[in-house]
């Protein structure tokens, strides 16, 4: 048993029992110290005897922050603006396209009243007709000057006149599809909404005012007809007006004339002129404007020396140099088919002939 001195745990190891009690009171042991409760004084607590040895952490505080107060609010803000600019966003719905309308075409063959006027020489031969002050080409095609509208800038409107050109251009001066049989050229600028009614009309060709080739472009029978003169002579105009608040309309009004001779005849054979008359009702809204693509909602083409009882939907099979019209009118009309059109045939007047 220990003295009443010693450390709860016993005398220290290496220590007699009672020995050095000079130094008792000052030598601890290790279970001692540890036992005991440590407290450090500041140097302002050392300087005052009577300040509390321990400085007391001030309490915790209940509740949020000030910082975490205002990331909350933040993120409240932030939501709030996401919620509304859903709801009201500054940009405008775009509204619903109105549906493209079909092309309705009218196709009216021109007879003559006798003999088809020819000659080799044909500058001869278009100095003898009224075509004599036609220009050549895109360039009878002239563009009106454009001016802005109510809804649209002089760009859209520029843009507009522009592809309603490319488009007679293709249709009406493209050899390759004048006698080719090619119909991409004139296909890639049509409203995509249009190309069933498109295709349809060259695959299934009917006289029903909606599906005729001839409606859609020029195209000539390569089997009995060919090209004399490139140089096709063009006249006429276009004019460009707001139809509405989303649609730019285009009015073309224009006469062609091709300088033809028999297919395979060679450059001696006589050539005569074959006049068309196209005129064609184009609409843009602000799709076809950037795609510069058009919508062709109405055509109508007269076209002669043709024979009225040939038939015009097709291919135009042209009357040449010392041909005369074949007896008898065109089709017959029945009252009672569905969707029927009525078969039109006209006269070509003799002052449209060249007077040779």
């Amino acid at each position: 048993m220990g003295g009443p001195g010693d450390p709860p745990e016993g005398t220290p190891d290496g220590a007699p029992n009672g020995a050095d009690d000079e130094y008792r009171s000052v030598v601890f042991d290790e279970s001692f110290v540890r036992a005991a409760r440590l407290q450090e004084f500041s140097a302002r607590e050392r300087i005052a005897d009577h300040a509390p040895a321990v400085r007391r952490r001030p309490p915790l505080r209940r509740g949020l922050s000030r910082q975490a107060l205002v990331l909350l609010l933040l993120i409240a803000v932030a939501f709030g603006t996401a919620l509304y600019m859903g709801v009201r966003h500054p940009y405008p719905t775009p509204q619903a396209r109105q549906p493209v309308d079909p092309l309705r075409m009218t196709v009216v063959p021109l007879a003559p009243h006798g003999k088809v006027p020819g000659a080799t020489d044909l500058e001869r031969l278009y100095a003898a007709s009224p075509a004599a002050q036609f220009r050549v080409g895109a360039e009878g095609i002239a563009l009106p000057a454009a001016r802005r509208t109510a809804n649209f800038s002089d760009a859209q409107v520029i843009t507009a006149l522009t592809t309603a050109k490319d488009y007679l251009v293709r249709s009406s001066l493209y050899p390759e599809v004048l006698t080719g049989g090619q119909i991409r050229p004139v296909r890639v600028l049509l409203d995509p909404e249009q190309l069933d009614q498109f295709d349809r009309s060259f695959r299934q060709p009917a006289a029903d005012g909606r599906h005729a080739p001839t409606g859609w472009l020029v195209r000539f029978d390569a089997d009995r007809a060919e090209l004399a003169d490139r140089r096709i002579r063009v006249q006429g105009r276009l004019e460009a007006a707001e139809a509405d608040a989303s649609t730019l309309e285009v009015v073309t009004d224009h006469t062609f004339v091709y300088a033809l001779r028999p297919a395979g005849a060679g450059e001696r054979a006589a050539a005569s002129l074959f006049t068309v008359r196209r005129e064609l009702h184009f609409r843009f809204d602000r799709d076809d404007l950037r795609l510069r693509q058009a919508e062709l909602v109405g055509s109508s083409l007269r076209a002669g020396p043709l024979s009225c009882a040939e038939d015009a939907t097709g291919r135009l099979r042209p009357l040449l140099a010392g041909q005369a019209p074949e007896p008898g009118g065109p089709a017959g009309t029945d009252p009672y088919a569905p969707r029927g059109t009525t078969a039109l045939c006209g006269t070509l007047a003799d002052g449209a002939q060249p007077k040779v």
